[in-house]
Parts: structure tokens; sequence; C-alpha cells
């Protein structure tokens, strides 16, 4: 019985193993089989992929040219830490020269703008104003224009910039800003990209052709101008305009683009600074750095409706602005009359106020009367726009209680050195001394 029992467990055992074997082999068939398919489809579709590669073979050699091309620039995209300065790169090199229209002078200027802003965007501006704006751009590309809410100070720079077919630029001023990467970005250390700003693209792009350009920096007092924006204020000081090298980046990669000259750029000259500034307690005072570098427009009342002229705007470049500027100068230079008499204010202020004005404000004046001619304006007109905004406005500085006492006495010599009602907003800015101090 035990014998027994031994030859049912070895035959069992024995089946086990044949089975056991059995499954193996079938195992190893079907592994076989499946490799047999794998290498069959590899063979086909490299089959496949060499008839494709001879079919592209027979593409034209422009075709093959772009590809390559196209595939270059990927490259250069992945590797560049500057991605909009590049494209503004790629864009300029497949445009053709822009087409001005330059055929038009301060004069045609002023009343076309004018009309424009009243007919096609439905904002009215007074022809004195005008006037102002366009003499500011020809004295400084830094302008400041204050007054109350809701007077039109951003939409007067917005508009101007649809007027010369080349959209205006606004930056909002931020209450934390403190230095220039504000404004034109900066290196970010972690993703290996410049993080370029809309006014670091504009400044690149303005850098690379002839067009007039006007960024708006709204509400510029909401943070300190002297802190974020004190680099564009010593740039643009300088005579020399191929020197004004604004920092943008400390080191050079050769992906660079191309007018960055050892990570600095030229500040272009057909580039114009546009701030508007609100007086209340969210914002911080203007110092006199900036006051006496910008040229500064009160926007204090809405102008009049009127029925305008249907006018387009036109294409105007700065080359040619500046030959309109120039040939002003040259045809209205200030009277020697007029010189007379802002030597006399000038001695009388520095006798009474102990103030004066420097060189800088001079040649300001000298650039400005012209220009205001040129663009219909008057010579006395222009120097009370001048006196009001540049000199007068040093009395603040001054013991208030003293001024008030005074004012009469400057009110009674202005109206006999220049006759009465011809300095109406220098007669106005003193009795609101008067009336504040």
């Amino acid at each position: 019985a035990l014998g027994g029992r031994v030859n049912i467990i070895n035959r069992s055992i024995i089946l086990g193993s044949t089975e056991k074997i059995f499954v193996l082999l079938s195992g190893t068939i079907i592994a076989f089989a499946l490799l047999f398919v794998f290498m069959y489809l590899l063979k086909e579709n490299r089959n496949l992929t060499l008839a494709q590669a001879t079919r592209s073979v027979q593409f034209t050699d422009e075709t093959a040219q772009q590809d390559f091309q196209s595939s270059d620039e990927e490259e250069t995209e992945d590797t560049a830490r500057f991605f909009m300065l590049n494209q503004v790169d790629r864009n300029m090199l497949n445009q053709h020269g822009h087409a001005f229209e330059d055929e038009i002078d301060l004069f045609g200027i002023c009343e076309e703008f004018r009309f424009f802003s009243a007919h096609r965007l439905g904002l009215y501006y007074d022809i004195a104003d005008i006037r102002r704006f366009i003499g500011g751009l020809a004295v400084s590309h830094m302008m400041i224009l204050q007054g109350m809410s809701g007077t039109g100070k951003t939409s007067l720079a917005y508009a101007f910039g649809d007027y010369l077919k080349n959209t205006t630029v606004v930056v909002p001023i931020q209450p934390m800003w403190k230095e220039r990467t504000d404004l034109i970005g900066y290196y970010n250390e972690f993703t290996k990209k410049f993080n370029e700003t809309t006014l670091l693209q504009k400044l690149y792009e303005a850098s690379l052709n002839d067009r007039m350009y006007v960024t708006v920096l709204d509400e510029m007092n909401i943070a300190r101008v002297e802190y974020y924006f004190a680099e564009f204020l010593s740039l643009l000081e300088l005579p020399d305009q191929n020197k004004r090298h604004l920092d943008v980046i400390s080191d050079v990669w050769e992906t660079d683009p191309a007018l960055l000259n050892n990570g600095k750029l030229v500040l272009p000259n057909n580039m114009w600074f546009v701030g508007t500034a609100n007086n209340d307690d969210s914002t911080f005072s203007i110092s006199d750095k900036v006051y006496d570098r910008a040229m500064v427009i009160n926007l204090d009342r809405k102008a009049k409706p009127f029925i305008p002229k249907a006018v387009e705007g036109r294409s105007i470049s700065a080359t040619r602005f500046d030959h309109l500027t120039m040939k002003a100068r040259r045809e209205y230079a200030l009277s020697n009359r007029n010189l007379r008499r802002i030597k006399q204010l000038d001695e009388y202020l520095m006798t009474h106020f102990q103030i004066t004005f420097g060189n800088r404000i001079m040649m300001q004046i000298y650039k400005y009367v012209p220009v205001i001619v040129a663009c219909g304006g008057t010579e006395l007109s222009a120097l009370d726009d001048m006196m009001s905004k540049k000199v007068l406005r040093k009395l603040e500085t001054k013991n208030m209680v003293y001024v008030k006492n005074a004012a009469p006495g400057l009110i009674a010599f202005i109206e006999e050195l220049f006759g009465n009602d011809e300095m109406a907003q220098c007669i106005e800015y003193i009795r609101n001394i008067e009336i504040n101090a």
C-alpha cells in the first residue's frame, strides 16, 4: 500500500513538471512570434520614413531655406534672454521705409491736432493749450500735465499719439516704484530671461526709426519721480544725444538684441515722456529738480465744445519736427525789448525775494518763445507761461507771510513792465499765493 502511494506521488510530480515545461515552451513560442511581428513592423516603418525623407528632398531650395531659418529662430528664442526686443529686430528687418507726411508747419500741426482730437475722439482743447503742448515738446523731452482730475491730461497725450498714427504708450505708475527697473524690467535669475516691459520695447523700437513716440507716465507723482525716473532725468540733460546710454543689463550675451551695446541702450531722441500729476493727499510733491527740467502745463479748465473740421491723422518724422523748431528759432527769435524786460524782472525778484533763474531756464525761454509764435501765439503769452511755471513758483520756497505782504508790489511792477492784462497767468498765480498764504 505504501509503495502504491509513492508511485501515485511520483506520477503527479512528473505530470506537474510536464505541464510547466509545456507552459514555458508555449510562452517562448509566443514571445518569438511577437518579436518577429515587432521586427517586421519596425522594418516597414523604416521604409516609410525613408520614402518620406526621399520625397522631402523634392522641396524647393526656398522652402528648405525657410525651414532652416525657422528652426534657427526657434533655437535662438530658446537660448535668448530678450524675446520682445529680438522680435522687434526681426520685424524691422522685414519692413520697408516708413512713409512720412511732413509737408506741414507748426501752425498747421496745432490746428490739425486740435480738429483731429475733437472730430475723431470727441476731445476739446483750447488752442492755447495745444500750442503749449507743441511748444513744450520743442523744448524738453519731459513734460508735466497737472491739474484737476477729469480735465483731459492723459487724453491729450494719448490723442497726440493717435494724430501721429503711432499709439501712445501709457505706463500706470505704481506707489512702490523706486528705481529704473520698475520702468524697463529686470533679469530673472531663476528663468534666465529678462522681464521686458512695454516701455523698454518702445524705447528699442524708437531707436530703429524716425517716428515720433510719446510715453505717458500716468499719475507720475503717486511715487517719487526722483527715484524711479532719476536715470532718465540725468540722461536727458546730456547735450550729446549719442552719449545718453541707458543701463539695461550688466553683462553681454551673443543672443542679445543688436542695439544693446555692452548691455546699454542709447536713449532715443524721438521719444517724449509726458507725466500726468494730481495734487492731493495721495501723491508726493514734485521736486524742483524735476520741475526745472520738464515743461509744465496746467489743465484746470475744460475747453468749450466747437464744430471741428474733418481731419485725418498725420505721420510726422522727428527729424522734420526738429527742423521746424530750429526754423522757428531763426525766424522768431526773442526780441531785444522782451529780453530787457526779463532782465529787469530778474533783478526785481533777486532784490525783493532773493530768487533768480539760471542758464537752464533762460535756454528754455529762448527755445519756447519762438515756437509759440510759430504756432500762432505771441511773445508775451509765451513769456507769461514760462514766468508763471518756471520762475514765480520759486516764491513757494520763501516765507509766505513776507511773500503775501510783498505781492501787491510785485503785481504792480509786472503790469508796469509788460502792460496791463498781458501777463494774466503770472498775476493769477501771485493772487492765489495771497489768498492761500
